[in-house]
C-alpha cells in the first residue's frame, strides 16, 4: 500500500504531539492577527495562553459561516492582501458568496493534502486525470489539479459541462482518474449510453469524487456503469476545500489530514462533545491555516469518527460517510428524513432511474412529501397496471425506511433537470416563518 506522506502512518501519541504544538500556534496567531477571534475570545476571558492540551480546544467558541457573510469579504483574513495568492468563494448563488484567501504556504499545504488524497486512491504517475469539476471560485477543480500534478499524473482540466465533449476526451486521451459530482458523474454515464457506447470504450479505473455525498448504492451504480473504483472525498471551502478528508482503496471511511486539522464530534442541538464512536455535527479546526484560520468550525456535516488503525496502514483518524447535513435534515410529521436514506431505497428498485427530486409541502397544517422519480424505460407509461406496481413498491419501502407515508410520481426519463455541479434534491416549499 503506498503513502504519500509519513505522517500518515504516524502513533497517535506522536500524531497528537504535532496537533497540540500547532494548534498553540494557531490560536495565537488568530488572536494577535485576526479582530474577529480577539474580541469574541475577550469577551469570555480566554487568551491563547489557556490553551494548553488538546481537550482545551473546547474553551475556543464555535465559528460559523454566518461568521464569515458577516465579515465579508476579508475582515476574518489575517494577513494583508499583498500576502493573499489566492482567493476561493462559495458556489451559492444567492447573496454574498464566502470567501477564503490563501497564503503561499496554505497553497503548499493544500497541495501535500491533496497529493495524499490521490496516493491513498491510487493515483500515479502513469495515470491521466480528467477534472471534471468547474474551475472558478469553487475550490474543487484546483486542488485536486495540483494535488494530481505534485504525484506525477497528467491532468486535463476540462472543467465542467458539455458531455459529449467528455466522454470525446476519455476515449481519445485515454482518461484512467475522473474528477467530478457524483450526479455529474451519472450524466456522463447516461450520455455515454446515448451515444452507443459502455464502459469497454472508454478506460477509466479510478474516480475520485466530492462537492456532494453519496449513498453506497449510488456508487455501485457508478462502478457498474464506467467501470471505475469510486473513492469519495470532503472538503468544505471555508477550510481547504478537497484534501481534508478521503477514502482509501479499502473504503472504511474517510481519512482526515490530522496533523492540518483536528476533528470533533458534537450534539448539533446543545454543542456539547460527544464521546468517541457517537454520530453527531463535525467541527474542525484548521492548524496552518495563516490566510484565513478557522477555528471549531461547525460544519453541519452528520458522520461518526474512528481511531483504528486503517487496513491500509494509515493510522490518521476515520469519518465514516457524511449521512446528510443537519441543516438538510427534514423533520416530516415528526420524524428525522435525511435526502440520503431515500437515495439508498431508489438505488435498490428496479425500474427506475438514476434522478430523483423531493418536493415538500404542508397542506392543511399538515407536512407532506413526495418523491418525483424519473423511469429507467419511458415505454413503461403505457402499461398503468406496471406503473401502479411499481409506485405501490417505492412507497412501501420507503414507508419501511422513513416510518411514514410518502407520495411518489413516476416521470418520464430525462424529465428532471441535469446539472455539471451539485444537483439540487431538495425542494422544501413549507412556509418556515412559524
Amino acid at each position: 500500500m503506498a503513502f504519500w506522506n509519513n505522517n500518515e502512518c504516524l502513533t497517535r501519541s506522536e500524531l497528537e504531539k504535532i496537533q497540540l504544538e500547532r494548534l498553540k500556534w494557531q490560536v495565537k496567531y488568530a488572536y494577535e492577527n485576526v479582530p474577529f477571534y480577539k474580541n469574541k475570545w475577550d469577551e469570555i476571558g480566554l487568551k491563547p495562553e489557556h490553551i494548553q492540551t488538546l481537550k482545551d480546544i473546547q474553551k475556543i467558541p464555535f465559528t460559523v459561516k454566518d461568521d464569515l457573510r458577516q465579515n465579508y469579504p476579508d475582515k476574518m483574513f489575517a494577513v494583508d492582501n499583498s500576502e493573499i495568492v489566492r482567493i476561493h468563494g462559495s458556489s451559492g448563488t444567492t447573496g454574498k458568496p464566502i470567501i477564503v484567501g490563501y497564503t503561499r504556504n496554505d497553497m503548499e499545504n493544500w497541495t501535500e493534502c491533496c497529493a495524499r488524497m490521490a496516493t491513498a486512491a491510487g493515483v500515479t504517475n502513469k495515470d491521466t486525470a480528467q477534472i471534471s469539476f468547474g474551475y472558478g471560485l469553487f475550490t474543487g477543480g484546483f486542488g485536486l489539479h495540483y494535488g494530481l500534478e505534485r504525484v506525477g499524473a497528467t491532468v486535463i482540466p476540462v472543467s465542467s459541462g458539455n458531455t459529449e465533449r467528455q466522454i470525446m476526451f476519455l476515449q481519445d486521451l485515454k482518461s484512467t482518474v475522473l474528477v467530478a459530482t457524483p450526479s455529474y458523474v451519472l450524466r456522463i454515464a447516461e450520455v455515454l449510453g446515448e451515444m452507443g457506447l459502455t464502459k469497454d470504450d472508454i478506460f477509466l479505473r479510478v474516480g475520485m469524487f466530492g462537492g456532494e455525498g453519496h449513498t453506497t448504492e449510488m456508487r455501485e451504480q457508478i462502478e457498474a456503469s464506467l467501470g471505475i473504483f469510486d473513492t469519495q472525498n470532503h472538503g468544505l471551502t471555508e477550510l481547504c476545500g478537497p484534501g481534508l478528508s478521503y477514502e482509501c482503496l479499502e473504503h472504511t471511511g474517510m481519512h482526515i489530514n490530522e496533523d492540518f486539522f483536528i476533528a470533533e464530534i458534537i450534539n448539533p442541538e446543545t454543542g456539547e462533545v460527544l464521546p468517541e464512536g457517537s454520530e453527531g455535527e463535525l467541527v474542525l479546526s484548521t492548524l496552518t491555516k495563516e490566510g484565513i484560520p478557522m477555528l471549531r468550525y461547525r460544519t453541519k456535516d452528520i458522520t461518526k469518527l474512528h481511531y483504528e488503525q486503517c487496513s491500509c496502514g494509515r493510522t490518521n483518524a476515520r469519518m465514516e460517510l457524511v449521512k446528510g447535513r443537519s441543516d438538510d435534515m427534514m423533520v416530516i410529521r415528526g420524524v428525522n428524513v435525511f435526502p440520503s436514506q431515500i437515495e439508498s431505497v431508489l438505488m435498490n428498485i428496479e425500474g427506475i432511474g438514476q434522478q430523483y427530486q423531493l418536493i415538500v409541502t404542508t397542506e392543511k397544517f399538515t407536512d407532506r412529501m413526495e418523491v418525483q422519480v424519473e423511469l429507467a424505460d419511458g415505454s413503461m407509461i403505457a402499461s398503468y397496471a406496471n406503473l401502479e406496481q411499481l409506485t405501490n413498491e417505492i412507497r412501501y419501502k420507503l414507508k419501511t425506511t422513513l416510518l411514514i407515508d410518502t407520495k411518489v410520481t413516476l416521470l418520464n426519463p430525462k424529465t428532471l433537470e441535469r446539472t455539471a455541479g451539485k444537483s439540487k434534491r431538495v425542494i422544501d416549499k413549507r412556509n418556515k416563518a412559524f
